[in-house]
C-alpha cells in the first residue's frame, strides 16, 4: 500500500510535470509599489480597486477597533455575541446596498458557501453561469440541489433551463467575472427571475463600478459581496431581506460554526463603506474610470485580461514584465480553460499616470497585438 508521504511526493511531481507548479512569493508593499522577493515592482495584480487598503481613514478604523475590542472576536458570534462594530458594519452595508438587512461572514468565499447551502436542497434547481467563481461552484456542490450550468451570459439558454425547471429555482452569477472582466446582463437576469419566481443571487465581489441590479417589485434578491477587494479589508457579506438574514443566521453553517470577523477587519470595512458612500468614494471611482480608460478605453471593469492562449507564452510574458518592474500575473489552467492562458491586469485608483505608462509600454513589448476577452 502506498504511504501518505509517497502519495504526497507523487502528487507534487505530477503537478511539476504538468507545468502547474505554483508558490507563494513575498510582496512587501503599502499600495501598488513595493518589493517582490527583493525586486522593486509596481503591482497590477491586486483587487484593491479603490486603493482603500492603504487609505489612512481605513487604517484608523482598524486601529480604533483593535484598541477598543482587541484582536479577536473570540468565538462564533452566536456563542460569544457580536462586538458593536459588527452590527454597525451590517447596518451600513444594508444602507449601502439598499436592503433591509446584511450579515457579515469571515470571507467572501464562505459567504457564498453559506448562502447556497441554505437556499439549496432537495427539490431546488440552481442555475449557475458556467464562468462563475470557485466559491459559487463549491457552494453549488454543497447545496444538495440539482445544479445546471447555463452558457456564459446567455439569456436564451437560461430561458430554456428556466422553462424546464420545476420547484424552487435559484439563479446565481458573478456580476463582474474575475478572469474576463466582463459583466453579467443583470437587468435581464432580474426580469427573468421575477417573472419565474426564482431567487437571484448576485456575487458582486468585483463590481466596484457596477452593474447595479434594478429595483424590481416582486424580485427575490440576495447580494453577496466582499470586504476584501474594493473595501480594502477582509471578510464577506450578504445583503437582502430581513427574513433571509434571519434564516442565514440560523442555518448557514459557514456563519454558525466559525469565529466571527476580527474587530480590526470590521472597523476597517466600516470606515471603507462610509468612504464609498460619500464624496471620497465618488472621487475614487471617477479616478478608477480614468485609469481604466488609459489602458483599455471603455472597458466595463478594472479587470483587463490579455489572452495569449499558450501557458508557456503567458508565463514568459509575465516574467518579461517582472524584469521591467511590472507585476502582472499569468493565469492558466485550471483557473481558466485550456488554450486561454492570459495576463490578468487589475487596475486601481491608486495607480499613478507614471505607473500606467510603465504598464502600457511593457505590454506593448511582451504582448504585441494581443487581444483582451470581449466584455
Amino acid at each position: 500500500m502506498t504511504s501518505w508521504s509517497s502519495w504526497v511526493e507523487g502528487e507534487l511531481d505530477a503537478t511539476r510535470s504538468a507545468g502547474l507548479w505554483r508558490e507563494v512569493r513575498s510582496f512587501d508593499a503599502l499600495g501598488p509599489a513595493g518589493t517582490l522577493d527583493g525586486r522593486p515592482v509596481v503591482s497590477f495584480a491586486s483587487n484593491d480597486y479603490l486603493g482603500l487598503g492603504s487609505h489612512p481613514a481605513v487604517a484608523a478604523g482598524a486601529a480604533a477597533a483593535l484598541e477598543r475590542w482587541g484582536s479577536s472576536a473570540g468565538a462564533s458570534r452566536l456563542v460569544v455575541g457580536s462586538r458593536p462594530v459588527h452590527h454597525e458594519l451590517e447596518v451600513e452595508l444594508a444602507a449601502w446596498k439598499g436592503t433591509a438587512g446584511a450579515l457579515v461572514f469571515p470571507t467572501g468565499f464562505v459567504a457564498n458557501l453559506g448562502v447556497l447551502g441554505v437556499v439549496g436542497g432537495p427539490g431546488v434547481t440552481v442555475l449557475s453561469d458556467e464562468l462563475n467563481h470557485a466559491s459559487i461552484i463549491d457552494g453549488c456542490r454543497l447545496s444538495r440541489a440539482e445544479v445546471l450550468r447555463y452558457r456564459h451570459n446567455d439569456l436564451d439558454h437560461l430561458d430554456a433551463l428556466l422553462a424546464e425547471a420545476s420547484g424552487r429555482v435559484v439563479v446565481v452569477t458573478d456580476s463582474v467575472f474575475s478572469m474576463d472582466g466582463d459583466v453579467a446582463p443583470v437587468d435581464g437576469l432580474a426580469e427573468r427571475c421575477r417573472d419565474r419566481g426564482a431567487l437571484l443571487v448576485l456575487d458582486e465581489a468585483h463590481a466596484v463600478l457596477g452593474p447595479e441590479p434594478p429595483a424590481l417589485e416582486g424580485l427575490d434578491l440576495l447580494r453577496v459581496g466582499t470586504l476584501s477587494k474594493a473595501l480594502g479589508s477582509l471578510g464577506g457579506f450578504v445583503a437582502g431581506s430581513r427574513a433571509f438574514m434571519d434564516l442565514l443566521v440560523n442555518r448557514a453553517r459557514s456563519f454558525i460554526f466559525t469565529t466571527g470577523l476580527s474587530p480590526a477587519d470590521a472597523g476597517a470595512a466600516l470606515a471603507a463603506v462610509q468612504l464609498c458612500r460619500g464624496e471620497e468614494g465618488e472621487r475614487l471611482r471617477a479616478r478608477l474610470r480614468v485609469v481604466i480608460d488609459q489602458v483599455v478605453p471603455g472597458a466595463p471593469s478594472p479587470i483587463i485580461p490579455i489572452v495569449l492562449g499558450d501557458e508557456d507564452v503567458a508565463l514568459a510574458a509575465a516574467a518579461a514584465l517582472l524584469e521591467r518592474g511590472v507585476l502582472v500575473p499569468a493565469i492558466r489552467p485550471p483557473t481558466v480553460a485550456p488554450g486561454t492562458s492570459r495576463l490578468r491586469v487589475a487596475l486601481s485608483a491608486a495607480h499613478t499616470d507614471d505607473m500606467l505608462a510603465q504598464l502600457v509600454s511593457g505590454l506593448a513589448l511582451v504582448a504585441p497585438g494581443s487581444t483582451r476577452v470581449a466584455g
